[in-house]
């Protein structure tokens, strides 16, 4: 099977896209993956972040936020798409009307129902490798967050923790137990 290219896969998703199909696709190393919708938990908690990320960075023009149909081609020629990412305003004065040719300074993975631990942590190593400077894996299933940076160990936390990441976001605090959806009751 030949290597797949970026431009091979622009081509395929304008051809699925004409056809009505809306699918996110990445490459790695030369081949095409399909991603699969996420479940309606870990695309909420995708939002709620981003909601919670959005609300600092805007007013204080610190950078931008994107969520998963957001691609970025890496230095090593794949095109990934991180579940939320942010990029500092010094490093993307404007957003193109194409794919990020940077990596991100902040990558978020969502764990969905059909995910596995082990790959979506080699997926935030593979990012941290290539540059980003903070990698976070939220697990809804165990209710946990693990934070990710170039070196050191990986710092889990739980709802009775608060996340932080003074590196690129000085000032920023976000409980973990604010990401978890909300029950709602008949009384609400």
């Amino acid at each position: 099977m030949p290597m797949m290219t970026i431009k091979d896969l622009e081509n395929l998703q304008l051809t699925l896209s004409e056809a009505g199909h809306d699918y996110q696709l990445e490459l790695e190393d030369g081949k095409i993956i399909v991603m699969r919708p996420s479940d309606i938990v870990s695309s909420e908690i995708g939002v709620r972040l981003m909601a919670f990320l959005f609300a600092w960075v805007e007013p204080r023009r610190l950078g931008r936020v994107f969520d998963s149909a957001g691609g970025f081609i890496m230095p090593d020629t794949n095109l990934k798409a991180p579940d939320v990412s942010f990029v500092r305003a010094a490093r993307l004065r404007q957003s193109p009307r194409d794919f990020g040719q940077l990596v991100p300074d902040l990558v978020v993975e969502i764990k969905s129902q059909s995910d596995r631990i082990k790959t979506l942590e080699q997926k935030l190593k593979k990012f941290l490798e290539l540059g980003a400077q903070i990698g976070i894996l939220i697990d809804p299933d165990q209710t946990k967050v693990t934070v990710y940076r170039p070196t050191g160990e990986p710092l889990a936390l739980s709802n009775e923790d608060t996340l932080t990441l003074p590196e690129i976001l000085p000032g920023w605090e976000l409980p973990i137990s604010a990401l978890w959806p909300p029950i709602f009751t008949e009384n609400d």
